[in-house]
């Protein structure tokens, strides 16, 4: 059969496929959405962190160069400073990027570490869901208060913490999820398995 020219001509185009460049996988409409919201909350963080260095620096120009200090420079920094903390931390930051105590985690066993995961962000969830009226109730107290300079309500101010609150607890959530299914864990390759407890 190999004689055969419609043979021929099938083991010819197999072998030019298998030779051609494969092209690239397109993402599905779920990760470039997130992709693109991912960058939208980058440019948020960049935006913040310009307006801050030009409050520093007006700040600055006024006080040593005119000797006429402005007050709401300081507030812009504070109320920037505050949202990108926040907003980093609940948007930006993964959880491999996340600080964690892994003297122990990086000893035991993966499955250890699913069950720690699990543990630990099930913890956060509940914590965070128990406090979310609470700190709701509070953003809604502090509009009564304004700030010196600005007039700004800090309700506008302390919003910030109910999002990073409900980003926390659903990002935790999906955690706590991939890891009881046993994917998506941080990658540890400080110590062998044999060195594991």
């Amino acid at each position: 059969m190999a004689g055969w020219p419609a043979t021929r001509r099938l083991q010819q185009c197999a072998s030019a496929e298998s030779m051609a460049p494969m092209e690239p996988t397109k993402p599905s409409n779920t990760l470039s959405a997130i992709s693109w919201l991912r960058k939208r909350a980058e440019n948020v963080i960049v935006a913040l962190i310009a307006i801050m260095f030009i409050s520093f620096l007006l700040q600055i120009a006024f006080r040593y160069l005119l000797n006429r200090p402005l007050g709401w420079t300081d507030e812009v920094v504070v109320l920037c400073w505050v949202w990108l903390v926040l907003w980093g931390a609940a948007f930006i930051l993964s959880d491999k990027e996340e600080i964690r105590f892994d003297i122990v985690y990086e000893l035991v066993s993966e499955r250890t570490r699913r069950t720690f995961t699990v543990i630990s962000s099930l913890a956060l969830v509940v914590l965070l869901v128990v406090s979310l009226p609470a700190s709701w109730n509070y953003v809604l107290f502090m509009k009564r208060e304004k700030s010196a300079y600005l007039g700004m309500r800090f309700d506008y101010l302390y919003s910030i913490y109910v999002i990073f609150s409900v980003a926390c607890i659903v990002r935790h959530c999906w955690i706590a999820w991939n890891a009881f299914r046993g994917r998506n864990l941080p990658d540890l390759n400080v110590l062998d398995d044999g060195e594991r407890i």
